[in-house]
């Protein structure tokens, strides 16, 4: 049998209602994908339509945006070179010596610090000069810290570097992997992407730049840990802290702290 004409056509009510709701499900979508969700974020800046639909998509703007990476400040303009980890001369570490006696205040006269100073006892020389260096270009901030650096020449951080290097590290001996380890040392929290602190600051293994921090003082610790979430300090390169720091609660980071600061200047547990 022949249909009808209009049955299925503009003229029926029901294909007239399915069409407008269509329509007003398609411009409700819109107005939540591209204006709502977006303006709900913390980070949301009304930058055009364009730039409305590729974050809904969770695309770049711009697939060569080459003045938006300029913009970015970088964490720091040292490159890690295993050269620095060379031990320094005798001479070096003479003279390094002599000029660490405008550091004793805060870093204490044999490198252990009792005012929470990092201690810069034994630590790796890589990571004394890398820090100067930030300090002197400002990627580390720190009113006293930057007016000492500014002053230092490139012989005189790498003398310093060699002068900490060689005395015993401070405070407490090296971590040695067992159960006992709270969880974050030992094996971090990989679905969180926590990388083990074992794995990069000494002990157990060393990466390039990362700071010895066995018998670091614990308010020390804590604060640069905070320092890192927060974006306060970013002289990581790469965000390697950062993206570690980040997600780590309070009672994490003052599990790790007391950790690495357990053992007092005698040997003794705190």
């Amino acid at each position: 049998m022949m249909r009808e004409s209009g049955t299925f056509g503009w003229s029926n009510p029901i294909v007239r209602r399915s069409v407008v709701g269509l329509v007003l499900l398609a411009l409700g979508s819109a107005l939540v994908g591209f204006i709502w969700l977006p303006s709900a974020q913390a980070d949301f800046s009304a930058q055009g339509l364009w730039a409305s639909i590729c974050r809904a998509a969770g695309v770049p703007t711009n697939w060569n945006n080459d003045s938006a990476a300029k913009a970015r400040p970088t964490a720091t303009n040292v490159v890690l070179d295993r050269s620095m980890t060379r031990e320094g001369s005798n001479d070096a570490v003479g003279r390094g010596a002599t000029l660490a006696l405008n550091c004793t205040m805060c870093h204490g006269a044999q490198g252990a610090s009792k005012s929470d100073a990092p201690n810069l006892a034994g630590q790796y020389p890589e990571v004394v000069i890398k820090q100067l260096k930030d300090y002197q270009s400002g990627k580390r901030g720190s009113p006293i810290m930057e007016a000492l650096a500014k002053r230092l020449s490139e012989k005189d951080i790498n003398d310093l570097a060699a002068y900490y290097a060689y005395l015993p590290k401070a405070r407490t001996a090296p971590t040695t992997y067992d159960e006992s380890l709270p969880a974050l040392v030992r094996v971090g929290a990989p679905l969180r992407n926590i990388a083990p602190c074992v794995s990069c600051h000494g002990g157990i293994d060393q990466k390039l730049g990362a700071p010895w921090i066995e018998g670091m003082p614990k308010e020390y610790l804590v604060q640069q840990l905070k320092a890192f979430r927060s974006g306060e300090r970013r002289n990581d390169s790469q965000a390697q802290m950062r993206s570690i720091a980040i997600p780590m609660t309070d009672a994490e980071i003052e599990e790790v702290a007391v950790f690495y600061a357990r053992k007092s200047s005698t040997g003794g547990e705190n």
